[in-house]
């Protein structure tokens, strides 16, 4: 092998990357998948409640609920604004406090007030906007609550459904740019017949596989930690994140150059990933189904490399703490890439052939 060739051949690949639709898709994909996962899911299963308040008054009750966690305030002007969101479901609820309404209940007096509930809005954020409301009635009267609730949780608080969307996000990162990229690359090479020229120059067989696997390499790499840092989670040991996510994306592109190697036409390389897409995501499935026996996920060899991720990343863990996760990691793409210098000779063969 010879760096000079092999930087020859991944600077062409580089430089003619984006012309590639599958190029362009690896890069799109994890902005994609965060705004789709992130804001349609993540919204979908961690619905905060939406409250629009109209305050003719500077109440105390407007001061308190802005300054809570857990509730998002819409402070408005106009009454049939607020009225207008909450039929349309843009909020769970409106309240409308009219002028010196503080004062009239510590008067004793009994002002009204107006509490607008959506149709559509969930039964939980009913409850809570309702009971927060009547809480901070009573503190301004100076009466206290009937009932004193204590809340206890049993066992740990889950992670919620964005955070544990993540492995999905950086799956296909992985994926499309470092395996199908380097793959769906060296097939096209091989139907455009670019790789027999290739080879009858002094570039070898072994410099046009290493440059592919760099080219995996280094996007998958960049769009892994693209998709972490879009998802808030790179943290302060970025580092060590980095590190973790290149040995990910090593065999990532190891499995794509054997794929590559062994497909002879486009086809049969997208039936190999479609074909194997349901094996190579189901470890990813079981971050999202934490409840599930985790040690199914372990069958699968794209777990050791998701797994060291999660950990570094999501729960920040050092690295020294996944160093058995990625050795085998490590060890899968020793074994990948002796694989692929087996299959490259039979295509070597295959080519002379021809």
């Amino acid at each position: 092998m010879s760096l000079s060739r092999m930087w020859k051949v991944l600077r062409k690949d580089l430089a003619l990357g984006p012309r590639s639709p599958i190029f362009l898709w690896a890069i799109i994909l994890p902005f994609a998948l965060t705004l789709i996962l992130q804001v349609a899911f993540g919204s979908l299963f961690d619905p905060q409640p939406r409250l629009g308040i109209v305050d003719d008054g500077d109440s105390y009750i407007t001061e308190s609920v802005t300054d809570m966690d857990g509730v998002d305030v819409t402070l408005l002007e106009d009454e049939a604004e607020l009225k207008r969101l909450v039929e349309e479901n843009d909020l769970d609820a409106g309240l409308i406090l009219p002028a010196g309404f503080d004062d009239a209940v510590r008067d004793g007096e009994r002002p009204e007030l107006q509490f607008f509930i959506g149709g559509e809005s969930y039964a939980s954020n009913r409850i809570i906007l309702t009971v927060t409301t009547l809480d901070l009635v009573r503190e301004i009267e100076g009466s206290e609550a009937p009932v004193v609730v204590d809340i206890v949780n049993f066992g740990d608080a889950g992670l919620p459904i964005s955070i544990r969307l993540v492995p999905v996000i950086v799956f296909y990162a992985l994926v499309i740019a470092g395996l199908f990229v380097p793959g769906s690359n060296l097939v096209e090479e091989k139907e455009h017949g670019t790789l027999m020229a290739m080879l009858v120059t002094p570039v070898k067989t072994a410099d046009v596989l290493v440059a592919k696997w760099l080219l995996g390499v280094l996007l998958a790499s960049v769009m892994a930690v693209a998709s972490l840092a879009l998802n808030g989670v790179l943290g302060s040991n970025w580092f060590e994140v980095i590190l973790v996510v290149i040995v990910a994306a090593m065999l990532s592109a190891a499995l794509g150059v054997v794929a590559g190697v062994f497909a002879k036409d486009s086809s049969i390389m997208f039936g190999i990933v479609k074909g194997a897409g349901i094996f190579l995501f189901a470890p990813a499935i079981f971050y999202v189904f934490p409840e599930w026996p985790q040690w199914i996920a372990k069958l699968f060899p794209l777990y050791w490399i998701i797994e060291p991720i999660w950990q570094v990343s999501v729960m920040g863990e050092s690295i020294g703490t996944v160093t058995g996760e990625l050795a085998i990691a490590l060890g899968i793409t020793a074994a990948l890439g002796v694989l692929a210098a087996w299959l490259a000779r039979r295509m070597q063969a295959q080519m002379a052939a021809q």
